[in-house]
């Protein structure tokens, strides 16, 4: 018998759409905590290039 904790693991990765009916309360928990870091990340990115577009306008305006 092979336990599932013996098993090494894969590193969560998500595909939008995919099904989730096979996926465990943990796995689900896993997804959802890599998608709110790449949210994160994407707000980071769009706030630093609002800012940077924001300098740049300001530099420009006569």
């Amino acid at each position: 018998m092979h336990d599932d904790e013996s098993r090494p693991r894969r590193p969560a990765t998500h595909e939008i759409g995919q099904k989730l009916d096979e996926l465990s309360v943990g796995d689900l928990a896993e997804r959802i905590a890599l998608l709110r870091a790449e949210i994160d990340r994407l707000e980071a990115a769009k706030t630093a290039k609002e800012a940077a577009r924001q300098a740049a306008g300001s530099i420009f305006k006569s």
